[in-house]
């Protein structure tokens, strides 16, 4: 069997090749040598896609200025390969699609982007690598250096803990039926003692494609954090994300005078140790709660909250200053923001707002810039080092 050491390796000799027969063959061959794409080499991948009848093909990524996102392939000549090569960060952990036969059209212009997407856009079947959500299924890239994204719910030498399902009304700020779903660790029936408590927004997210509870499981065993219940509640819709999680104080005090209760009521909490976390919209309240009572959430974890220019930035921009000005901040913070997210929004002031916390000799902090956009594949990677720093494993 042919092989090559490169991909341009490879490339030559197709061109190389006089007929068309012949540099199919040498496509079938590559096909057949590697066992997955994209192939990455150093700070570069190659994606690839083989199919017959393909009249464009390009690759979707976040990461790409332009509308549509694209980075568009180039076909053999003669044959059923299209692929395109492009350089990353040696860190790069990105979600992408390819788009095949779309209409090119710019997305801000589209009338009906999911029927564009259901249509023409697809995971790559040359890679094994994806995370599956309800909403959209999406191929992940992974660069050498990058933080690893195993599939945490596949790990069988892992003892299990247990999830139990509420139903939880709200007066304060006024729903009913959303659901909650508690963690406890293995092994947390025939134990004895309280455990720390962590509170986590979009329980919807932690619960599915975060994999909060496998992630926990991992840390446990191999001794990255203590055994904690994690206390995961469903979100509304995006309309009410946004009322709710910036600057509410009604929803602080939901957390407060209703969550917290039926806890520890239900669960062996330790009311010592109780953190608030969330992804995005949620980081943000779980800034706000821990902002208006640090006595009571002692450890917070904010992944790419929105701090700066957009919707709300008003009251966005006042996170920052409530952090410089308070007296008593969370014992221990976490926060991390994705390079390629928007900088306006995201990046610029998650980097501010190290600065400020950095300087704060009273909080444990730790900040991470991770390879990455404003997406839950993303968000996941970051979650066990987010975890380990708020439920450490040598905190008494």
């Amino acid at each position: 069997m042919t092989h090559w050491n490169s991909f341009n390796d490879f490339l030559r000799d197709a061109l190389e090749a006089t007929t068309d027969e012949q540099r199919q063959t040498l496509v079938d061959a590559l096909l057949a040598s590697r066992a997955q794409f994209p192939w990455i080499e150093g700070n570069r991948a190659t994606f690839i896609l083989s199919r017959l009848g393909v009249q464009t093909a390009a690759v979707n990524l976040d990461t790409i200025p332009a509308d549509p996102p694209f980075a568009m392939m180039t076909n053999l000549p003669g044959t059923t390969l299209w692929y395109v090569t492009r350089e990353f960060q040696a860190d790069d952990l990105l979600d992408y699609m390819l788009a095949i036969d779309d209409p090119l059209t710019p997305l801000a212009g589209e009338q009906n982007v999911i029927e564009r997407v259901s249509r023409h856009w697809q995971v790559d079947p040359s890679n094994p690598l994806r995370m599956d959500t309800p909403q959209m299924n999406v191929s992940v890239l992974r660069m050498n250096a990058a933080r690893p994204f195993p599939d945490w719910a596949a790990m069988p030498r892992v003892p299990r803990g247990q999830i139990l399902e509420h139903t939880v009304d709200s007066a304060q700020v006024g729903f009913s039926g959303r659901r909650l779903w508690v963690y406890t660790p293995p092994g947390y029936e025939n134990a004895a003692g309280a455990l720390p408590l962590l509170v986590l927004h979009d329980g919807q997210w932690m619960i599915g494609p975060l994999q909060v509870p496998y992630i926990a499981d991992a840390l446990v065993k191999h001794g990255r954090i203590q055994p904690a219940i994690i206390a995961m509640l469903q979100s509304g819709g995006q309309d009410e994300r946004l009322r709710e999680y910036v600057s509410n104080d009604r929803h602080y005090a939901f957390l407060l005078t209703e969550l917290l209760p039926l806890l520890q009521t239900q669960y062996r909490v330790d009311s010592t140790r109780i953190g608030v976390g969330g992804v995005a919209l949620g980081a943000l309240a779980a800034a706000h709660a821990a902002l208006n009572n640090p006595a009571v959430f002692a450890n917070l974890i904010m992944i790419s909250p929105p701090l700066g220019r957009g919707a709300m930035q008003e009251q966005l921009a006042a996170y920052s200053e409530r952090f410089a000005d308070a007296e008593l901040l969370p014992r221990r913070i976490f926060q991390s923001v994705g390079r390629y997210e928007a900088r306006s929004r995201f990046v610029r002031p998650a980097q501010s707002l190290q600065e400020s916390l950095q300087s704060r000799t009273s909080v444990a902090y730790k900040f991470a810039e991770i390879g990455s956009g404003h997406g839950l594949v993303g968000f996941r990677s970051i979650l066990p080092e987010a975890l380990s720093w708020i439920i450490p494993k040598n905190e008494a």
